[in-house]
């Protein structure tokens, strides 16, 4: 997979694409990432690319022709070009995966108070990572990015990624190590046990109370088995 970032900002990358998992996807060639700086597309020679909002009012808006002109000069015909903004679907896991099929998507990142409207006839799709503002779109560029990246082929461990929170509509159960006992706080005693049956069982069940604790909007959403409905009862009737 391919993955281009057009920002005005290259210098956030660093750290980024030269560290831990995403450096080591890069370097067994499961991604290539390219960092665009679109303040070269600007046509005065004060580099501008933004405007005053017509109407009136606060901010600079990124200008539509110098975008229009950045996206269409990197853009290839498997391109699929997003816009990050608080505007678009709430990033999840499904989208990660949706993304992740993708042969090279192409990352547009907002700043100051945003596009000019037109922007958003020349992508794809838009995708916010949460209900909240940021000062541009290069974190949420990043935050797209190791979300799909993480689900590639040969990134990192299958088996790591099939326990994660979401990857089956739930969270997470509780992860213990070494020491087995610290400050009075033990590991329980079923994962010390090697009976992989109640191991299994227990992770379910605690998987399923975090959810039915913190996310019970998930369980709203998800199809249970006869197993979790079977839990799920016991849990309810634990904290009853």
């Amino acid at each position: 997979m391919k993955i281009k970032i057009l920002t005005l900002f290259p210098n956030m990358y660093e750290g980024f694409i030269n560290e831990s998992i995403i450096k080591r996807a890069i370097d067994k060639g499961v991604c290539e990432i390219e960092i665009i700086d679109f303040r070269k597309y600007s046509k005065d020679k004060f580099h501008h690319v933004d405007d005053t909002p017509c109407g009136g009012g606060a901010g600079m808006v990124l200008k539509c022709d110098i975008l229009d002109e950045a996206i269409s000069d990197n853009k290839t015909l498997n391109s699929y070009v997003i816009l990050a903004t608080p505007q678009g679907r709430v990033l999840t896991e499904k989208i990660s995966e949706e993304l992740s099929q993708k042969e090279e998507i192409m990352i547009v990142c907002g700043h100051y108070e945003g596009f000019d409207e037109r922007i958003r006839t020349f992508a794809d799709d838009e995708i916010s990572i949460g209900d909240y503002v940021l000062t541009g779109g290069e974190l949420a560029s990043m935050v797209i990015s190791d979300s799909v990246i993480r689900l590639l082929d040969d990134a990192i461990n299958a088996e790591s990624k099939s326990d994660d929170s979401f990857s089956n509509g739930l969270l997470e159960y509780p992860q213990y190590t070494r020491p087995v006992e610290y400050k009075g706080m033990r590991v329980p005693d079923v994962l010390l046990s090697g009976n992989h049956k109640d191991i299994r069982e227990y992770r379910l069940k605690e998987s399923l109370r975090k959810t039915l604790e913190r996310r019970p909007d998930l369980l709203e959403k998800k199809v249970l088995t006869k197993e979790e409905v079977k839990l799920l009862e016991e849990i309810k009737k634990e904290k009853n």
